[in-house]
C-alpha cells in the first residue's frame, strides 16, 4: 500500500514538473491577441510601426510625439494584454514632455513570431538602436514595468540611456517563481530566468525604483534586495499602501514621476539659477 501512494505521488510530481516545463510561457505570459487590421484609438496622436526582425518576426509597436520634447520614454510593459491597452499609460509621459514609444512583444498584440528569452531581449535592444538613430542617449529614459523591468535592466546594461526606472520589479524570475512553486527543481525546468539583479550590476546609468509597499504579485522586499545589492546605483521609492496594479490611483505616483523626470532647462542651467 505505501509503494502504491508512492508511486502515485512520483507520479503527480512528475505530471506537475512536466507540465510547468512545456507549459511555463502560460504561466509568465497572458497575450491578447489583435487581428493584423485592428486599428489602435488614443485621445493623442500617435504613429504606429511595424518591424521586420532577421529572423522572420514582427515587432508592432506605438510612437507618441509631443513639440520640443525633453527626450523618449522606452515603455517595456507588464506580461499581460496587448498595447491595446498599455497605450493609455502614454499619457503619463507626454504630459511630462517626453515623446513615448512602447512595442508588444512576440504573440502579444500584432507581433509575431517565436518568443524565447534571447529573443524578447534581443527584439528591445534592436528597437532601442532604432531609438538610438533618432536620439543623443542621454535623451532616452528606459522604463520597465512588470516583466519589463527585467528586459528594461538588460537594455540598460548593454547601452547608456539617461536613466533607468523600474516600476514594480522582480528580482529574478526565478527568484518570484520560487514563492509559488518551491516544491520544483525550478533550476533545472526554468526556460525563462531574466536576471534583473545580475543585469543591474553592468547598468551605469541612474536608476529608479518604484514599488508598492502591499503588492502581494512581486513583493517590495524584491526591489529592497535589488537596493541593497546596489545602494549607491539606486534610489528607491516606496509608495505606502499600494499593490501592483494600482500605482496610478496614488498621488504620489505621479509626483514621483515628475520629479524624476525633470529637466532642468538650458537657460536656468546657463544662469546657474535653481530649479
Amino acid at each position: 500500500m505505501a509503494i502504491t501512494i508512492l508511486i502515485i505521488l512520483f507520479v503527480l510530481y512528475a505530471t506537475i514538473a512536466l507540465a510547468f516545463y512545456f507549459f511555463q510561457h502560460l504561466f509568465f505570459f497572458r497575450p491578447e491577441i489583435l487581428a493584423a487590421h485592428f486599428k489602435y484609438q488614443y485621445p493623442f496622436p500617435f504613429e504606429e510601426l511595424d518591424f521586420e526582425m532577421e529572423d522572420g518576426g514582427h515587432i508592432n509597436a506605438i510612437y507618441f510625439k509631443v513639440p520640443n520634447s525633453r527626450g523618449v520614454i522606452y515603455y517595456l510593459k507588464g506580461n499581460s494584454r496587448s498595447i491595446k491597452g498599455w497605450g493609455k499609460f502614454a499619457k503619463d509621459f507626454v504630459s511630462n514632455g517626453y515623446d513615448f514609444f512602447m512595442m508588444d512583444y512576440r504573440g502579444f498584440g500584432k507581433s509575431r513570431g517565436k518568443r524565447t528569452q534571447n529573443k524578447l531581449v534581443d527584439d528591445a535592444q534592436y528597437l532601442y538602436k532604432w531609438l538610438g538613430e533618432r536620439y543623443a542617449e542621454d535623451k532616452i529614459v528606459v522604463f520597465g514595468r512588470s516583466l519589463g523591468s527585467g528586459i528594461a535592466a538588460r537594455v540598460a546594461s548593454w547601452n547608456n540611456p539617461r536613466m533607468l526606472i523600474l516600476d514594480s520589479p522582480y528580482f529574478s524570475f526565478y527568484h518570484n517563481a520560487y514563492r509559488f512553486l518551491f516544491f520544483l527543481p525550478l533550476k533545472y525546468l526554468m526556460r525563462y530566468d531574466i536576471r534583473t539583479d545580475q543585469y543591474l550590476k553592468t547598468t551605469n546609468c541612474p536608476v529608479h525604483i518604484i514599488h508598492g509597499t502591499h503588492d502581494r504579485l512581486i513583493p517590495f522586499n524584491q526591489s529592497t534586495a535589488l537596493k541593497n545589492l546596489y545602494p549607491d546605483k539606486i534610489t528607491l521609492h516606496p509608495i505606502v499602501g499600494a499593490h501592483h496594479n494600482d500605482l496610478p490611483e496614488f498621488p504620489e505616483f505621479f509626483e514621483l514621476l515628475y520629479d524624476i523626470l525633470y529637466v532642468i532647462p538650458e537657460d536656468v542651467k546657463t544662469k546657474g539659477i535653481e530649479p
